[in-house]
């Protein structure tokens, strides 16, 4: 959300609920993965860069794959047409989703080991694994993973970013309480989890 759309919604809350219930209820019989693709390609349609990036995340968490994102992309070719596709692509480039990865395109998820479950202390580990940055949560036998990336514009947020169990993402001041993953300042979107499994005291996680 913009800065000046956060100010008027404060100062006016009246004025936009009518515009923001309409929103709210059109599209209602559509799929939350169908909506999250029409939200992704209007963005690139009107090339705006940051709300590209915040519905692309969205249609991530909705369930959408990269695949049916590129697909989408290509579908809407005769209204988008080739520079507003590679306008598009080159954010996801820069933005270094792991899923997006030509590695990754087209591939069925599996388990990774993470890690021997004797190595990892209580509290928050940071590790590198298969390129993607992870933070490991853990207390006792409670262990939670999360993707290094915030959910708002996929900005990676660093190992030193965290303080008494709370992560700050650098660039929207949007805060997370490691232990359950949840926004708890700032947004409205939580940090992405890997499923998890231990085999043979070796911690595993799915993407």
């Amino acid at each position: 959300m913009s800065d000046a759309l956060d100010y008027l919604l404060k100062v006016r809350p009246e004025a936009l609920q009518s515009y923001f219930d309409f929103i709210k209820k059109s599209g209602k019989h559509l799929d939350k993965k169908t909506k999250a693709i029409i939200s992704v390609i209007t963005k690139v349609d009107n090339q705006t860069e940051n709300g590209f990036k915040q519905y692309l995340v969205r249609a991530l968490q909705a369930g959408v794959t990269p695949d049916e994102i590129i697909d989408a992309l290509f579908v809407a070719f005769p209204t988008l047409g080739l520079s507003k596709i590679i306008w598009a692509t080159e954010i996801i480039l820069k933005l270094d989703i792991p899923e997006f990865r030509i590695e990754q395109i087209g591939q069925a998820g599996k388990w990774y080991k993470i890690g021997e479950l004797d190595s990892l202390k209580d509290g928050i580990t940071h590790l590198e694994v298969h390129d993607r940055e992870l933070f490991v949560y853990r207390e006792g036998e409670t262990i939670s993973i999360y993707d290094s990336h915030c959910p708002h514009q996929v900005t990676n947020i660093p190992a030193l970013a965290i303080k008494n169990n709370i992560m700050s993402c650098p660039k929207h001041g949007w805060k997370f309480d490691i232990r359950t993953g949840e926004c708890i300042e700032n947004g409205d979107r939580p940090l992405k989890q890997y499923k998890t499994k231990i085999e043979d005291n070796m911690l595993l996680a799915y993407w």
